[in-house]
């Protein structure tokens, strides 16, 4: 029997009994209205068995497990029988310790998180994004004797999905070209990011008011354009204001925005400027914009760290062991930024370590011994956490980075009245590393995700394994990665989409409803002509 007991406004208890099989049960008491976030809380008096993993397969919950909205919801109790979610909305989470419990979480912390920039010095804030809760159909449990469905992630049945956001800080006329020509070559489409109009300290900065043929290309030859913020340098406040309020878009297309810098216009940055939300909101649809990224990433691409669907890949410890063949020196500089920013990642040692950097380059360049008491002041509750962390590296080293416990790929964000798509991207600077074919193997074996924020163009010489090198020439062990990425492309073994063929996949496959037969038999009740297929 299914029952309701006493809950909290946030949680929602329900128990399932043995006697139930072969049952819908729907969960149609629950009143989340006004609710930002709550946990459906399942007891079952047999134990869960397995788990549907992230990679298609059966786990046992010996360690604690999370299945997303881009993952299975399909559990199997110890009787026997098959326990599904009617669609692929929230988190399933099953704690090892209580394998009789299910909770169907709805926006807990960091599951959908936001970069807000706040004060003077624009420390960074991580905040949960505002989700209006209004499902086309209940809630429901698909208890099952003979079986349930999984639903692929990919029109490529259950194959790895490959999505390249590339930002566009270093693009000049040249190397657009290159690039242009190079993923030509290679087959692959990414979303490439554009300054629309040129305001630059670079000079040969590419912008599309500088380089408009050469951007049209881009579209012509099947990749996406987004907006990279509006231009490359910051103007003042009240031109940059009015610069995002009066631009016209140079096509109808384009829908994605990808912040910039500190612009003051931007989705992590508009509030603290003073902008409205309703204003801004207006401005976004007026664009024609519906999908926005503000930094955030899970972590950084590289050796065992690639598929964001996969939480324990981010860890400090998978991190390190990608970059013990470096130098000590670059090894602990490397280790630190991760714990600042994805470890630890909070606010105001991330400003602390900004601060550092800043008052050391003042210090060793400029040579102004002014910053100096401004250095130790941020230095020191850098090196407490660092100390702190590797007293404790047996623990702290399989701790999963807070933005990436839940794996959030996309979700919805009301800023006004209406709700936007936010998407969370892998950072993917070192494509030597990240894209190895021993990488991208177990990748592809896994059927992986990842969206990569990427710089193609930087040339740069603090950047390993980028594509260009400092004499525009490509780095051809890059290039030998690219080609392996591309052949599992040809082989139908990755998806290759651009962001907006992404979202449009991911709302069809949200928007799948399982229903179930008098027979106890699961089936697909609405058809998106997404692939699918029965697992027992």
């Amino acid at each position: 029997m299914l029952e309701n007991s006493e809950a909290t406004t946030t949680v929602f208890h329900y128990f399932i009994s043995n006697e139930i099989l072969d049952r819908k049960i729907t969960l149609d008491d629950l009143s989340f209205e006004n609710l930002n976030s709550f946990d459906i809380l399942i007891e079952f008096s047999s134990p869960i068995a397995s788990f549907r993993n992230h990679d298609y397969t059966w786990v046992t919950v010996s360690q604690d497990r999370i299945a997303n909205d881009f993952s299975p919801k399909v559990i199997r109790l110890q009787n026997g029988l098959y326990v599904q979610a009617n669609c692929n909305l929230g988190i399933w989470e099953v704690n090892a310790k209580n394998p009789k419990q299910l909770l169907w979480r709805f926006n807990p912390e960091f599951a959908a998180p936001i970069t807000q920039y706040s004060n003077e010095n624009n420390t960074k804030k991580i905040v949960s994004a505002q989700t209006a809760f209004s499902f086309s159909k209940k809630l429901a449990l698909l208890i099952s004797s003979s079986g349930a469905i999984e639903i692929s992630r990919s029109p490529i049945p259950f194959s790895a999905v490959a999505c390249f956001t590339d930002h566009c800080d270093f693009d000049t006329a040249d190397n657009l070209k290159i690039q242009r020509e190079f993923f030509k070559e290679k087959g692959i489409k990414i979303t490439k990011g554009f300054f629309l109009n040129h305001f630059s300290k670079r000079d040969d900065n590419a912008s599309f008011e500088n380089n408009t043929s050469e951007i049209e290309k881009w579209l012509l030859e099947g990749h996406e354009l987004c907006y990279h913020s509006l231009t490359q340098s910051i103007r003042e406040d009240k031109e940059a204001f009015s610069e995002f309020e009066n631009f016209i878009p140079p096509y109808n297309n384009i829908s994605i925005w990808i912040d910039h810098g500190f612009q003051p216009y931007n989705f992590s940055l508009f509030q603290k400027n003073g902008i409205s939300n309703y204003k801004y909101e207006a401005t976004l649809l007026n664009n024609k914009i519906a999908v926005l990224w503000n930094y955030m990433d899970a972590g950084t691409a590289t050796s065992g760290v690639l598929n964001q669907l996969d939480s324990s890949q981010f860890n400090l410890g998978n991190y390190y062991s990608s970059i013990k063949e470096n130098s000590l020196l670059k090894r602990l500089s490397s280790l630190l930024k991760n714990i600042i920013f994805h470890y630890d990642n909070d606010e105001i040692r991330v400003r602390n370590y900004i601060d550092t950097v800043s008052s050391s380059k003042e210090l060793l360049v400029k040579k102004d011994c002014s910053v100096i008491f401004k250095l130790f002041k941020n230095i020191i509750p850098l090196v407490i956490l660092t100390l702190k962390v590797l007293f404790t590296w047996n623990s702290a080293k399989k701790t999963t980075y807070k933005v990436a416990k839940y794996c959030p790929i996309f979700f919805k964000h009301k800023i006004a009245q209406k709700e936007f798509t936010i998407f969370q991207s892998l950072e993917m600077v070192d494509f030597i590393s990240a894209l190895s074919p021993k990488n991208m193997d177990a990748f592809v074996n896994a059927s992986g995700l990842f969206i990569a924020h990427t710089y193609f163009s930087v040339n740069t010489n603090n950047y390993d394994g980028k594509l260009i090198n400092s004499d525009n020439s490509l780095n051809e062990k890059v290039v030998s990665n690219f080609n392996h990425l591309a052949k599992k492309i040809e082989q139908k073994q990755l998806w290759n989409p651009t962001l907006s063929q992404l979202v449009a996949f991911y709302t069809n496959y949200q928007n799948t409803v399982l229903d179930m037969d008098v027979n106890g038999t699961i089936f697909i009740k609405n058809n998106y002509d997404i692939p699918s297929r029965s697992i027992i």
